[in-house]
């Protein structure tokens, strides 16, 4: 089992039809992306698609935030959550780059109670270093 984090807090991740990008087809509208697969390659999809799942395979392996980013910046509007064992920590850069949560395993949660996803979601826009460029 698993568990979405957002700003909101912890939710059970519902039943859903979600497929590799391999097995891909135009009827698809939820895709799990590998943290090593190109983003580019959904060029003209991203419109019909409404969740993508970036897959972090370890909590220090951050190829999947580039992943994230990227799809942000082709101008992917829909649902887009990291999957794996990212950790509370991790979670303030998670939404400084555009995913809108987390799909951890039970046991991280377990570990991690939503108490610090939290506190991270507390102020993840006020260490967003491009604004303060920008300002």
């Amino acid at each position: 089992m698993t568990v979405i984090v957002t700003d909101a807090g912890f939710a059970s991740a519902p039943d859903r039809q979600i497929v590799p990008l391999a097995e891909m087809t135009p009827e698809t509208t939820a895709l799990d992306l590998s943290h090593t697969d190109d983003p580019s390659v959904l060029e003209g999809a991203l419109d019909r698609l409404t969740l993508i799942r970036v897959a972090f395979p370890a909590f220090n392996d951050g190829r999947a935030f580039t992943v994230g980013r990227k799809l942000r910046m082709m101008g992917y509007t829909g649902q887009l959550l990291a999957l794996g064992p990212v950790i509370a920590d991790q979670y303030a850069m998670l939404r400084r780059v555009g995913f809108d949560g987390a799909e951890i395993p039970d046991e991280i949660a377990a570990r991690q109670p939503v108490e610090q996803w939290q506190f991270r979601a507390a102020d993840w826009q006020a260490h967003h270093y491009q604004a303060r460029l920008r300002a």
